[in-house]
């Protein structure tokens, strides 16, 4: 089978390893094949990047606007393709996987404006015949490094964004997934960008990854992925002064009030919770249901979850895919035994599944009768697998929903319009969904959390820039 190869300085470049990408609706199925970058390759990719930076920083905006267009609308184009290939090597179901190729498209369209849009400021100052000036310049080479579970979508929003404002990058994807992330690599090769500005490096994080951190050539890291990783990545980058922007995970709850819509409510939760097969860092995995509907809730829940079909990413009829890997599912299965020791209800599902082809499929698993503090509702599962919190009132769910260590979103189900209104002021996350899924979000404004979830400056729409430039302030005596 033939090498997909690394893109390093405008030249494909083959790796001594490669790496077989697994379909996990169907294990015997192999997506490709995959180079396995090393430390030298990530050390060139650098190299080009570090010399292509001052060509594409003084490069015209327009040149930069009409690359990423050019990448966005092929993107559209190859939308029902792409969206095979991601529901094929990262197991969510073919309507989801479209949808996150085309928020990928939309994604590089709208950065091709801001490089249109992208200004500074021109203030009086407080002493006479001074003009002063704030400018905005790129932060320079930009590493880029990206999860699993978005193997398009988040691979372009920093991609984008990090080129519209005059980065060079350099782009390390998910060892796991490496299918989306090459061919949008291969895309960007066509679109007319210097030898340089755009470097692809796959390969093990402990080998290729770490030479990106130390590298007092990069001067700045996104990095989207787990708690421990972003730490590790975020001390790393801190130690020799490099900008570092991090979102890490989520254990995010869903208020479900007593006057909510209950269809609204359920179908929030139903999507928020186990769409994606769980594997969302906006997931729902805590449900904190006010008691005079809370019976009601998990009744209907848990009918709703009966009716919902798990199977094989491509079969149009599947609303729940496999899980992404083997060591994925026994984690979640593992979180299932836990959650039973603590002492919670397991009120549907949690076993293996069987389907007509070998995959990592698994029962969505919902347990009630929680408490906050066990460890399956403070610790991330990444899998399909909610909880739900019995509260007394509004001011005992709010508190519940606060009482976590990560603070990405939280939503709340709620026809009173005061309890909305305060929610989104008392909820300690960065993201606040009212009536709807705590997934799912829009590309032209600003993502990120607080606490232990996000670290550093929001990601997307015109706040992007607050990473990806650095500001300059110029006094001039006239």
């Amino acid at each position: 089978m033939t090498q997909n190869m690394n893109y390093i300085g405008g030249q494909w470049v083959e790796a001594s390893e490669t790496n077989s990408n697994i379909n996990p609706s169907d294990t015997s199925d192999c997506v490709g094949r995959y180079a396995h970058g090393d430390a030298q390759n990530m050390a060139d990719a650098i190299d080009a990047a570090f010399v292509a930076k001052d060509k594409w920083r003084w490069s015209s905006i327009q040149s930069r606007a009409d690359a990423l267009d050019k990448v966005g609308t092929e993107i559209l184009a190859r939308k029902d393709e792409l969206g095979e290939l991601l529901a094929r090597e990262e197991g969510k179901v073919r309507s989801e996987a479209t949808g996150e190729v085309v928020r990928a498209g939309q994604v590089f369209k709208f950065f091709a404006g801001e490089a249109l849009r992208l200004a500074g400021e021109r203030i009086a100052s407080v002493r006479e015949n001074i003009d002063v000036e704030i400018l905005r310049e790129p932060t320079g080479v930009v590493g880029v490094i990206t999860p699993w579970n978005f193997p398009i979508a988040i691979p372009a929003w920093k991609i984008a964004a990090a080129l519209a404002y005059g980065n060079t990058v350099v782009f390390k994807p998910a060892d796991l997934v490496p299918a989306s992330a090459w061919a949008l690599s291969e895309m960007l090769s066509r679109a007319g960008l210097p030898d340089g500005v755009f470097n692809l490096v796959m390969g093990r994080g402990s080998v290729v990854g770490d030479t990106l951190l130390n590298s007092p050539f990069v001067h700045g890291v996104t990095f989207t992925g787990s708690v421990s990783t972003g730490s590790h990545v975020i001390s790393t980058c801190a130690s020799r002064g490099a900008k570092v922007q991090a979102e890490m995970g989520g254990k995010n709850p869903l208020v479900v009030l007593d006057d909510a819509d209950l269809d609204v409510a359920v179908s929030a939760a139903l999507n928020g919770a186990f769409y994606g097969t769980g594997q969302r860092c906006t997931a729902s995995s805590r449900l904190i249901v006010t008691k005079g509907i809370h019976d009601e809730f998990v009744a209907a829940l848990t009918k709703a979850l009966k009716e919902t079909k798990v199977g094989h990413a491509l079969d149009d009829t599947s609303k729940i895919g496999p899980v992404v890997s083997k060591s994925q599912l026994q984690q979640n299965l593992d979180y299932v035994e836990i959650g039973k020791s603590e002492g919670a209800e397991l009120a549907f599902g949690g076993d293996l599944l069987h389907r007509e082809t070998p995959g990592f499929y698994m029962q969505p698993a919902l347990f009630c009768e929680t408490e906050n503090t066990m460890r399956i509702n403070q610790e991330e599962i990444f899998g399909p697998v909610a909880s739900v919190i019995r509260a007394d009132d509004y001011d005992e769910a709010v508190a519940i929903a606060n009482d976590v260590s990560f603070g990405l979103s939280s939503g709340i189900c709620t026809t009173s319009l005061r309890c909305a209104s305060d929610f989104k002021h008392r909820s300690a996350a960065g993201l606040v969904m009212v009536n709807l899924p705590t997934a799912g979000i829009d590309y032209h404004v600003p993502f990120g959390g607080r606490k232990a979830s996000s670290y550093g400056a929001r990601e997307q729409g015109s706040y992007a820039r607050e990473f990806y430039t650095t500001v300059k302030t110029a006094y001039v005596n006239y």
